[in-house]
């Protein structure tokens, strides 16, 4: 017994004795590893880059084990560390710091000329957009001495500055000029309309559908007509909200029309005009329309539609957050099992909304569309007629499969 025991004891021993070799043999290992790491010259990160590790790292004896994102959300100094096996096997510690910057100018898009009527009390700074990608309350003001009372020509400023000091000017010219109630001026232009028929002659493909979009201002529609005229799906407005933090309200004319889609067996998606200033809003109105639309036949994705760009500076959101409440929409959605989609016109696609991987409806009137980026269906037209629809004009779209 005594003997088992001390065979025991012993074999314990070499055993602690191995342990511990390999632990002063790893630590001697990794205390003279060749660690040789080049990072690039500039660790000055632009803020909300998409970034990894491996972009930041000019050369590397080694290999890394994980090629991780870069949280760069936050502005401010942030210490990066990772792993990676060297060209001798072993497997290193790497830490470094990069500075989380901003350094893009706020966004101005306004006129370079403003004509107004003596002593008009129209303010004149709703007719410029003025919004910054990081900062949620950029300053945004004119510069430059005017009287609206008297009649000239005055040359204006528009800046716009952030907490970065980053800072945008738009040069101005404000025109005062005395009313004269013998001028209407009103342009004596011909109306023109864009025909259904010559969208489908025009646009049609195998991979195109063309369709429609409608809420109250369509009245009431003739679904047979419609269907006739080779409407291949629609979007309809499920609902709207009329203020900042106001209630949502349904569209009076929502169940008449998905009822007359779904019996013609004409594929819908709904979308809701949004006044959502909150991630938290976004989920519940995202709750709020699956409410409304459980019951019904939906094939086609439900569509954020936020176009407030005429008092943006009164929602108090930078484009990253604006961006931010789509997605939380778009997760609210997803997760009931329905697809989502952002609507937005090519401009605001462009320079505010970031718009990487999601789906999207572009709005863009013209012929020939040069938006660079990707999208699912393209409103083409706000002036269409079609049959099934008297009296009324309507929103003309193509999918693309």
């Amino acid at each position: 017994m005594k003997k088992k025991i001390k065979t025991i004891l012993i074999s314990l021993l070499i055993i602690s004795i191995i342990l511990l070799s390999n632990h002063l043999y790893n630590n001697y290992k990794l205390k003279h590893a060749k660690i040789k790491v080049e990072l690039i010259d500039n660790l000055n990160i632009e803020v909300y880059s998409d970034i990894k590790i491996k972009d930041l790292i000019k050369n590397i004896n080694g290999k890394l084990l994980k090629n991780k994102i870069i949280n760069t959300k936050k502005l401010g100094r942030k210490e990066i560390t990772f792993k990676y096996i060297n060209e001798e096997n072993i497997k290193v510690n790497y830490n470094f710091i990069i500075n989380i910057v901003d350094k893009t100018k706020p966004l101005i898009n306004g006129p370079s000329n403003i004509t107004l009527y003596q002593n008009s009390t129209q303010d004149i700074n709703k007719r410029f957009f003025c919004g910054d990608n990081y900062d949620d309350k950029p300053i945004c003001e004119i510069k430059g001495q005017y009287d609206k009372s008297k009649i000239g020509t005055y040359n204006l400023t528009y800046i716009a500055k952030d907490n970065s000091k980053n800072e945008n000017k738009l040069d101005f010219i404000l025109n005062i000029t005395e009313k004269n109630d013998n001028d209407t001026r009103e342009k004596n232009e011909e109306k023109t309309y864009t025909y259904y028929e010559d969208i489908v002659n025009n646009y049609k493909t195998k991979n195109t559908k063309i369709g429609i979009d409608v809420s109250k201002w369509q009245g009431d529609i003739d679904f047979k007509k419609i269907k006739e005229d080779k409407v291949e799906f629609a979007f309809i407005r499920v609902g709207l909200q009329t203020d900042i933090n106001g209630e949502y309200y349904l569209d009076s004319k929502f169940k008449q029309n998905i009822k007359g889609f779904n019996k013609e067996k004409i594929p819908v998606g709904v979308y809701f005009y949004t006044k959502c200033t909150s991630d938290k809003e976004a989920k519940q109105q995202a709750k709020w329309i699956i409410k409304q639309i459980k019951k019904y036949k939906i094939h086609l994705p439900i569509v954020f539609d936020w176009e407030n760009w005429d008092n943006y500076r009164e929602y108090n959101l930078s484009f990253y957050h604006l961006s931010q409440m789509y997605r939380s929409f778009k997760e609210e959605i997803n997760k009931k099992g329905y697809e989502s989609m952002l609507y937005s016109s090519k401009n605001y696609l462009e320079k505010v909304w970031y718009t990487k991987n999601e789906n999207i409806w572009l709005a863009h009137y013209i012929e020939k569309t040069n938006y660079k980026g990707k999208y699912k269906v393209w409103q083409i037209c706000d002036d269409g007629i079609i049959k099934g629809i008297e009296g009324k004009q309507v929103d003309i779209d193509i999918m693309y499969d």
